[in-house]
C-alpha cells in the first residue's frame, strides 16, 4: 500500500496549531505499525523553516502548477526515517511570517493560490502526470480545507484512480474565497454549483474535499456526530448528513515519544505514574520561572491554548479574582484575541505572585505547564478533538472541559461512581458559563485538596492509553476500507 499523507503543517517542521502535531506523529504510527506493509510519504508546502530543517535534500524535478514554476524535492523528517515531498517555490511560501498570515494575523491574500499549488501537486501526484511516475500512491489523505480541493482535482480533471480520504480537524475554517478566483485555480466552471465545490457563491477548498472525497475522517467519534447538526455544522451540515455513511470518527493521539513525563527532556524532573513525587518539583521550577508564589499547596491552573471565542476562555477573567481570593495560581500560555490577551495581562499585573501571562509559541514553556500544574482548564464551546487535554491526562494533570467533541470522548467526569470504578479522570462543565466554569474549577480545586482522590484520578488519567498507535490501526483499517470501495 502506497500512502501519500498531504498537509500545510508538520511537527516539527512547522507547526500553529494541532493539525501539526497530527501530520507529524500519524504517519510515522501507521508506518511503525506491524500491520502496515507499504510506504507512506508526507506533501507539505516548502515554508523556509521546511527547508532549513529537511534532511538528505534531493531535488526530482522542476513543473508548471497553477501558472507557478516549482521544484518538488525530497527529504527526510528530522526526527524520523519519514519520507516527505516539499513543494518549493519561494515567492509562493519562503515569507517571514506564518504559513497562512502575516506578523499582524492576516490572512495572506493569496492563500487560494499558494494552497490551490498544494492541492493541485497532490491531485497531480496521484496520477498518470505525476512528477514522481514511479511512486504513485494507493490512497491520499488529505488533511483540513488547504488540501481540499485534491479529490476534486483527482475526480475533475485527472481521472485518477488513486482513492481519497478527507480528514477534518476543524469545520470552522473552510477555505472559502471569491469565485474570481475560478479560472486562477483551474476548476472546471461547469462544477461551481450546489453539487459541486459552490458555496454561497464562493470556492470552497473544504466543501470540495467533502463532496469529492471518497471517504471522510474527523478527529473524534463525538465531533463526527456534531458536525452533522445545525450547531456544529457550520452550514456544512447537511452535506455531512448525506455522506454519513462515508464519515468516520477516530479520536487524535499523542506522541508519545516526544510528550512523555518520564522521557521529557524540557522538564527540570522527570516523572511517571509509578513515581509521581517529581511532579511536584517540575511545579515548584514553574512557580520560580514564572515568578509565582512559592507555594506547593496552592492549586496551580494551568492554560496553554489559542485565545479565540472557541476555546471558551473569555469566560475565564470574570472569575479569575475570586479564584484567586481562595487560594488558585494561573499559569497561562496563548495568544489571539487582543483584547482577552489584554484581560490577562491585566490580572497579571495586579496579582503578580498569583498569575503568570505569556503569548507566543513557547514548546518549552508549554511542557512545563502540563506537566507542573495540578489542574488545566479547556472550557471549549467546540473541540473537535483536542490535544492538550491528552496531554494532561498523560502528566498527571487532570482536564477541566466542557463535553464536546474529543473532549467528551477522552475526559470521564469525577463522580462518586467515577471514582469507585476507578475511571475519572478529570472534570466536567455543565455549560459554557463563567459561572459553571467557576462551580467546576472549585469542585476540582476541592476534590484536588483530597490527596488520595487526587491521586486515583491521575493514576486513572495516566494509564489511559492515548499514543497513536490504536489511533493508527483504526487509520490503517479505514485505509483499507477506501481502497475496497468503487
Amino acid at each position: 500500500m502506497r500512502v501519500l499523507f498531504a498537509t500545510s503543517e508538520a511537527y516539527p517542521l512547522i507547526k500553529t496549531g494541532g493539525l501539526a502535531d497530527v501530520s507529524g506523529a500519524l504517519p510515522k504510527a501507521i508506518q511503525q505499525l506491524p500491520t502496515f506493509d507499504g510506504e507512506i510519504k508526507l506533501l507539505i508546502p516548502g515554508y523556509s523553516a521546511v527547508l532549513a530543517k529537511l534532511k538528505n535534500i534531493k531535488v526530482i524535478t522542476d513543473i508548471q502548477v497553477l501558472n507557478q514554476a516549482c521544484s518538488i524535492i525530497t527529504g527526510k523528517m528530522p526526527d524520523s526515517d519519514l519520507d516527505v515531498i516539499v513543494i518549493k517555490n519561494a515567492y509562493l511560501y519562503e515569507r517571514v511570517d506564518g504559513p497562512y498570515s502575516d506578523e499582524n494575523g492576516k490572512d495572506w491574500p493569496d492563500n487560494p493560490l499558494r494552497f490551490g499549488v498544494l492541492s493541485r501537486v497532490a491531485s497531480l501526484l496521484c496520477s498518470a502526470k505525476s512528477p514522481m511516475p514511479d511512486w504513485i500512491p494507493d490512497l491520499i489523505q488529505c488533511n483540513d480545507w488547504q488540501t481540499g480541493l485534491t479529490p476534486a482535482y483527482m475526480k475533475l480533471i485527472d481521472n485518477s484512480q488513486t482513492k481519497s480520504i478527507l480528514s477534518i480537524h476543524n469545520l470552522a475554517f473552510q477555505g472559502n474565497f471569491d469565485a474570481s478566483w475560478i479560472s486562477l485555480l483551474e476548476l472546471p466552471i461547469e462544477h461551481f454549483k450546489m453539487d459541486g465545490y459552490e458555496y454561497f457563491n464562493q470556492v470552497s477548498f473544504l466543501k470540495a474535499g467533502l463532496f469529492y472525497a471518497d471517504q471522510l475522517s474527523t478527529v473524534s467519534p463525538t465531533y463526527a456526530k456534531e458536525i452533522q447538526t445545525e450547531t456544529f455544522g457550520f452550514g456544512l451540515q447537511g452535506l455531512l448528513a448525506t455522506r454519513s455513511n462515508a464519515l468516520t470518527g477516530i479520536l487524535n493521539g499523542i506522541d508519545t515519544q516526544e510528550w512523555n513525563p518520564a522521557t521529557d527532556a524540557h522538564l527540570s524532573k522527570n516523572f511517571s505514574n509509578k513515581r509521581i513525587t517529581g511532579k511536584q518539583t517540575v511545579k515548584q521550577a514553574l512557580q520560580q520561572q514564572l515568578g509565582l508564589q512559592n507555594d506547593a499547596n496552592a492549586p496551580l491552573l494551568g492554560i496553554v491554548s489559542r485565545l479565540t471565542h472557541q476555546k471558551g476562555l473569555d469566560l475565564l477573567p470574570s472569575i479569575m479574582p475570586q479564584l484567586i481570593q481562595q487560594g488558585c495560581q494561573f499559569a497561562i500560555l496563548g495568544s489571539g484575541d487582543k483584547m482577552l490577551e489584554a484581560s490577562f495581562n491585566d490580572l497579571a499585573e495586579q496579582f503578580p505572585n498569583q498569575v503568570s501571562m505569556n503569548t507566543g509559541y513557547h514548546e518549552h514553556l508549554s511542557h512545563n505547564i502540563m506537566a507542573g500544574a495540578d489542574l488545566f482548564i479547556m472550557p471549549s464551546r467546540f473541540e473537535p478533538c483536542g490535544l492538550n487535554q491528552l496531554y494532561g491526562l498523560s502528566y498527571g494533570t487532570p482536564p477541566i472541559v466542557t463535553a464536546t467533541g474529543g473532549l467528551a470522548d477522552s475526559v470521564t467526569d469525577t463522580t462518586d461512581a467515577t471514582i469507585k470504578d476507578h475511571t475519572a479522570t478529570g472534570f466536567i462543565i455543565q455549560s459554557t458559563t463563567s459561572t459553571s466554569l467557576l462551580l467546576t474549577i472549585q469542585r476540582a480545586v476541592e476534590i484536588w485538596k483530597n490527596k488520595k482522590t487526587r491521586r486515583e484520578i491521575q493514576k486513572n488519567g495516566m494509564n489511559r492509553e492515548v499514543s497513536w498507535a490504536f489511533s493508527a490501526q483504526l487509520y490503517l483499517d479505514l485505509y483499507e476500507k477506501t481502497l475496497l470501495t468503487n
